[in-house]
Order: structure tokens, then C-alpha cells, then sequence
């Protein structure tokens, strides 16, 4: 699913909010859990999982191609864990939604 397919979504299940709204929401709370994260902060969303940001210290790589080494520098990505009941209901079986 994408960002516009959740936008839809969203919007289609609540009538009476205009889809521009709902837009910003969407738009406001990936923000807000961005900036959190730029920050260092960790983002729990209860039952679906947490957001953190993990250090990848610098390195030395090689070139796949020619073998060189090539020095990686350090970095910050973005780490997600998920919750015990997003693990629970995608490893349950169909019938018990």
C-alpha cells in the first residue's frame, strides 16, 4: 500500500471528513514520526510496532565490481520492530479474522 492508497482509504471509511484533511493528517503524523526520529527518539505505535534509529559505524567496503576497497562512511537508518499483536495476527490463519 502506498501513502495516496492509505489517503483513499481513510478518507472513503470516514465520509465526513474531506479528503484534503485527511491528507494533512497523514501527511502530519509521517512527519512528526520523522522528526522524532531525527531527534533520537523512539516511536511506539501500541499493538503495531516501534520506529528507532540504529548507528552503523563507518567502514571499508569493496566495489562488487572491481574489488576496490572503498571507505563507507558512517550513518543512522531507521529500524522498525513489530508489535505482538502485528506478529500475532500476520502469523494466525485466516479464518480467525
Amino acid at each position: 500500500m502506498i501513502k495516496s492508497e492509505l489517503i483513499h482509504l481513510i478518507a472513503s471509511s470516514n465520509p465526513h471528513l474531506y479528503h484534503r484533511d485527511v491528507e494533512r493528517i497523514v501527511n502530519v503524523v509521517f512527519d512528526e514520526i520523522v522528526e522524532a526520529l531525527s531527534r533520537g527518539d523512539r516511536v511506539e505505535l501500541r499493538g503495531f510496532g516501534a520506529f528507532t534509529v540504529k548507528h552503523r559505524a563507518a567502514r571499508q567496503g569493496r566495489n562488487p565490481r572491481t574489488g576496490a576497497a572503498v571507505p563507507v562512511a558512517e550513518k543512522y537508518v531507521p529500524f522498525f520492530k513489530t508489535g505482538k499483536e502485528l506478529r500475532e495476527r500476520l502469523n494466525s490463519t485466516k479464518e480467525s479474522y
